[in-house]
């Protein structure tokens, strides 16, 4: 089959150029009998391919009569026209039943709804964010007021009962109320249990959540999404117009963006179906809702748990600390969406800001801070006693470094590891004698211990035991003489001041 383009070049050769069948053949790269038939045509046109016989016509008519009385599937349908004689395989069959089985579809009813009436929620996910150093995966809860088609969206990495519930509360105050229903998928934070013919079971947690604030709960039936199709759409509206082509940034990032994307885009628009902006309708539906409650609902998931040895608790991978004297004690965590509170005896004890990291230790530094300074005193008391023992009089010296020196502990540290290199009796008289020489620090006591480490022995006297080694000496005997004429000089002196 040529296509439109080779059938002029066709016609162009041989009328305009006169060639024949066999040169246009060349000319072209075709087949002579193709050029032929192109020419005899006379015009462009789609050759139509023969019908081929199936195997599967003799048994159409029994195939379409089936089908109108009873809704067969391809298997049951080739069971059937196997024993009628038919020989061919099953994929032919199911091309067949395609084209002819006819299509149902099943109309659904436009609901309606009254200012303030009803809100529908429900939760998207996309992928997953960087949070910390991991990577979690990404939800997103959206409220969509069934009236109005206003808005409320917050991405969230968990969809545990606290992030549920507290992302109710901030849709509240983001519409300034609350309406009269919410309607509901059959998620485990809202339904517990949904049979057909049946009442649902209700979370006794969103209940309650529900009678605090005013609004009754309605959940959608059984595979029947389509009743929330207000919420469903929005779901949809959010993956495209805020996510789609979206370069994820950190998870602390994607909120604000999500809100500035409500006031700038999805709520200022023109709405698909109601041709009008939901921020326009809003304003007629806001007076309808009912106000907020004065006192807030606690949302945090409330658990017993056992702190550790180390005195922590785990949430998450990621371990909390208590104060050090709770270690091993029974504990209530009271897991909210920005943090985590621990009680005990209904005092509050500890509060952490939560991380959606893992495997994180998240210590408060006051918790072990007592424990530590037990630790330190006990130690410098063992110290102390180390220090008493090496001297009666090691008491009053401690005493005067108290009084003498900034640091007394650190001398005594000093003198203490001294005791390690020096005997004991060695340190306890440089002690007394540091007392008495009234020189109170570690550097004396050193100083008296390493002087007489080197002080030398005082020499012994000279024993001579041989003969040979007695010493042969003359000693002549001494002048007298000298001292009879200094004698004589001094009394002739006395004689002659006597005269004068």
């Amino acid at each position: 089959m040529i296509n439109y383009e080779i059938y002029c070049k066709i016609a162009q050769l041989h009328q305009q150029h006169e060639l024949k069948p066999s040169q246009i053949a060349h000319e072209l790269a075709l087949d002579e009998r193709t050029v032929q038939y192109w020419i005899e045509e006379g015009a462009y046109h789609q050759r139509k391919k023969a019908a081929r016989p199936s195997k599967l016509d003799a048994h159409k008519p029994q195939i379409v009569q089936c089908l109108e009385k009873y809704a067969y599937t391809s298997d049951q349908m080739f069971r059937r026209i196997k024993e009628a004689g038919y020989g061919g395989g099953i994929t032919i069959l199911k091309d067949y039943m395609q084209k002819i089985r006819p299509r149902k579809t099943t109309p659904y009813l436009t609901l309606s709804f009254a200012p303030g009436e009803c809100a529908q929620v429900d939760w998207g996910h996309y992928g997953s964010v960087q949070v910390g150093e991991t990577r979690r995966k990404l939800s997103f809860f959206v409220m969509v007021l069934c009236y109005s088609r206003m808005m409320y969206v917050e991405f969230t990495v968990s969809q545990t009962m606290e992030h549920f519930l507290g992302c109710h509360v901030n849709a509240f105050t983001f519409f300034g109320g609350v309406p009269e229903k919410i309607m509901v998928d059959n998620l485990k934070s809202a339904v517990i249990r949904r049979m057909v013919g049946q009442a649902p079971v209700f979370n006794a947690k969103y209940l309650d959540f529900a009678n605090h604030y005013g609004f009754k709960i309605r959940a959608c039936g059984v595979a029947k999404g389509n009743e929330k199709g207000r919420v469903e759409n929005a779901v949809g509206y959010v993956k495209t117009s805020f996510l789609g082509g979206l370069d994820m940034p950190a998870f602390s990032a994607v909120n604000p963006g999500a809100r500035q994307w409500l006031d700038e885009v999805a709520n200022v628009r023109v709405h698909g179906t109601i041709k009008k902006r939901p921020v326009d309708i809003f304003k007629i539906e806001k007076p309808s809702l009912q106000s907020l409650p004065s006192e807030p609902y606690t949302i945090a998931t409330i658990k017993p748990v056992r702190a550790t040895k180390m005195f922590r608790v785990v949430l998450d991978t990621n371990k909390y600390s208590v104060p050090h004297e709770h270690a091993g004690a029974k504990l209530s965590m009271h897991a909210w969406p920005d943090r985590v509170c621990l009680y005990h005896e209904n005092s509050l004890i500890a509060r952490h800001t939560r991380s959606y990291d893992r495997h994180q230790d998240i210590e408060n530094a006051d918790h072990p801070k007592a424990l530590l300074q037990q630790r330190r005193r006990a130690k410098d008391q063992r110290l102390y006693m180390s220090f008493l023992k090496l001297s009666p009089k090691a008491e009053d010296y401690h005493n005067e470094l108290a009084k003498r020196r900034m640091n007394p502990k650190h001398h005594i540290r000093q003198i203490v590891a001294l005791s390690e290199i020096y005997s004991a009796d060695e340190v306890a008289r440089a002690i007394d004698d540091a007392f008495t020489f009234q020189a109170f620090s570690c550097e004396y006591i050193a100083n008296i211990l390493e002087q007489r480490k080197h002080i030398a022995k005082e020499p012994g006297a000279l024993h001579l035991t041989r003969r040979q080694d007695l010493l042969d000496m003359d000693i002549p005997e001494p002048d007298l003489s000298i001292y009879q004429n200094d004698q004589e000089e001094e009394n002739e002196s006395d004689e002659s001041e006597k005269e004068v």
